[in-house]
């Protein structure tokens, strides 16, 4: 009943607001002569619409914006058939293309006027960001919902990718001398590996470590999208050695270096989700670390698998009613479980899974190393979402056009590590002549291109599991 009551409480307000901020679509005829909005306008509808708290009142305003203000379908449909017409005729090329042009104009919907306004006064990029976040947040959550608003998020999201293509963007690097106000920003955006205190932040952007961030230049000084990386002698094969706390050396050996490591890249704007910037930055970082330290020859990711255990467990489910082994295990796999679990059904090791528990047993960890290390190689090779890889960081890496390149026991003793991916961490290599072709060869054909370790696991998979 709650929003029911503040809909009515501020349909009023809102319904005049917005009637006066968004300008109506033009005559096509007049569309070039059509006078902008009156700043003012754009300058209230931002206050407005932040005096609004988060929540219900927002997302009314954001439904009945979609809702009210989309595209005219009258207008659609007669452009339409003007189309129709004009090739049924077989008209002039001039006057097919005349015709389609009228149509696409009226394919855009009304708010995209407001939007394009507010994208142009000052400050109006990072608003729409915001509102964009709020968006986001609102179709997770179920806030908001139904197909005008996912048209207006897309409507939306394609119009930040093209305010936010490389052109206009800079990189930054992080360094202990930045302000205080963007280390606070780093640290608290770092959604991979949570940093500790100001010690644990400090090592991070200090010696054999780089931090480098993509700023706009209509939001200067903002992270937008962040990028930590290790500067190593070899492929990295475990988190901790790259972010546990020790006392920052001051000098580096340069000799030392041969390899860069990028173990954490993390999006600070939840309104720029979907909008591609991460490739952009790996590839301007390759760069950018080629100029400093030619030497660098190896470059990779120690990334994380969220979701394998989820998956895992979910394998599991189907088949805890049954008694004896589980298909997913050879027979003598599941009888040394069952002897340390004290259990020949699967509910005792989903227990242990779900709550990190079996990491306390040596003998458990002992066993289940090379069954989850096949299991963790499918589920990065072959489970797939149309096509493609199911896990969200290996299909952008391989759209990307690295190689999947070691799966890592133990990369994670983390609890968090340990949650998500029984502690197991991957490396995507990038090897720069070959990312075009692997990249153009993902997103065509839908191959992998993967290692001997991985696909050798795959196949003991293969051999060993039945799904």
């Amino acid at each position: 009943r709650g929003p029911r009551r503040l809909s009515a409480a501020a349909a009023p307000g809102m319904e005049e607001l917005l009637r006066r901020s968004v300008p109506p679509l033009p005559p096509y005829e007049t569309k070039e002569k059509a006078p902008p909005p009156a700043e003012l306008r754009g300058a209230e509808f931002v206050r407005f619409y932040r005096a609004l708290p988060p929540g219900p009142p927002r997302a009314e305003l954001l439904t009945r914006l979609a809702r009210d203000f989309g595209v005219e379908h009258g207008r659609v449909a007669e452009a339409a058939g003007k189309v129709l017409q004009a090739r049924e005729q077989r008209r002039e090329p001039g006057a097919l293309l005349q015709a389609e042009d009228r149509l696409r104009y009226y394919l855009n919907p009304q708010y995209r006027g407001l939007f394009q306004h507010l994208g142009r006064l000052e400050g109006g990029l990072r608003f729409l960001v915001e509102l964009r976040g709020d968006l986001v947040e609102g179709l997770a959550s179920k806030a908001v919902d139904g197909p005008h608003v996912k048209e207006m998020n897309g409507v939306l999201k394609n119009m930040l990718s093209e305010w936010f293509c490389t052109g206009f963007l800079n990189l930054e690097r992080v360094t202990w001398q930045s302000p205080c106000e963007v280390l606070q920003k780093i640290s608290d955006s770092e959604a991979v590996h949570p940093v500790r205190n100001w010690v644990d932040m400090k090592r991070r952007v200090g010696a054999y470590r780089r931090c480098y961030f993509f700023s706009h230049c209509a939001i200067p000084g903002e992270p937008l999208i962040v990028l930590h990386v290790a500067l190593t002698s070899d492929i990295s094969n475990n988190i901790q050695a790259i972010v546990k706390e020790v006392p920052p050396l001051e000098t580096e050996d340069t000799e030392k270096i041969s390899t860069a490591i990028f173990y954490s890249i993390s999006l600070t704007q939840q309104g720029l989700q979907g909008v591609e910037l991460g490739n952009y930055l790996i590839k301007k970082v390759v760069k950018e670390l080629q100029k400093e330290l030619p030497q660098i020859e190896v470059f990779s990711t120690l990334s994380p698998i969220p979701g394998f255990t989820k998956w895992l467990v979910g394998l599991l489910s189907p088949q805890t009613k049954e008694q004896g082994r589980n298909e997913l295990f050879t027979e003598s796999e599941w009888q040394e479980i069952s002897t340390v679990t004290g259990d020949s059904s699967t509910e005792t090791l989903k227990k242990l899974l779900n709550n990190n528990e079996w990491v306390r047993s040596d003998k458990l960890v002992e066993v289940l190393h090379p069954p989850l290390m096949r299991l963790c190689a499918w589920y990065l090779y072959g489970e797939k979402h149309r096509g493609y890889a199911l896990n969200p960081v290996a299909n952008f890496h391989l759209q990307n056009g690295s190689v999947l390149w070691r799966i890592n026991w133990m990369g994670d003793t983390s609890p968090r590590g340990i949650g998500a991916s029984c502690g197991m961490m991957v490396n995507y290599r990038y090897f720069l002549e070959d990312t075009a072709s692997n990249s153009a060869a993902y997103l065509g054909t839908k191959h992998i291109k993967a290692s001997e370790q991985v696909l050798a696991l795959v196949s003991q998979f293969q051999q060993n599991s039945k799904l």
